[in-house]
């Protein structure tokens, strides 16, 4: 249980500390270098869904939150427990969900704040939790591209004759 828990609580405390910390003290649209061009810290607020999509719809991105939580609670629990990754990788996403709806619903608004760039190509602001949920869904789905393969190899091995294999 810990390897779900504990991700999720530490997303959780840590993206709230990291968002308290940028309202408290830089104002919307302010933006700071921290690897030159690279990386910046850029205070932004998002009414919409990933990349700043469908801005302005924060009730249906409440509910889609809610919808994603109880989704991810219900794959832990149905089976999710017993396999390590799989825990962990679903307690990042809830981690990074709880800290985004709580966002929608205490502001109105999510709090973005980190910037990528390389070049012409800037990648949308972000927050500790949409890290989270984004590396948690690709552990996920190594997780369950492992597995898939393991249930073909052992399929296969079940499936092929006794023997040596010499002939």
């Amino acid at each position: 249980m810990l390897l779900f828990w504990l991700p999720a609580l530490l997303v959780f405390v840590f993206d709230r500390l990291t968002k308290i910390k940028i309202m408290r003290s830089m104002v919307q649209g302010e933006s700071h270098q921290v690897m030159g061009d690279y990386f910046r810290i850029t205070s932004v607020r998002n009414t919409g869904a990933a990349f700043g999509l469908f801005a302005g719809n924060h009730k249906i991105f409440v509910v889609i939150s809610m919808v994603a939580i109880a989704l991810v609670l219900m794959l832990y629990f149905r089976g999710g427990r017993s396999h390590r990754l799989r825990a962990a990788a679903l307690g990042l996403i809830l981690g990074g969900a709880l800290g985004n709806v709580y966002d929608r619903l205490r502001y109105g608004e999510v709090v973005d704040f980190l910037e990528l760039s390389v070049g012409r190509f800037h990648w949308p602001v972000f927050n500790v939790a949409d890290s989270a949920v984004s590396v948690g869904v690709a552990l996920l789905a190594m997780e369950i591209y492992v597995q898939g393969n393991a249930r073909k190899h052992e399929v296969a091995g079940a499936a092929s004759p006794p023997g040596d294999g010499a002939g």
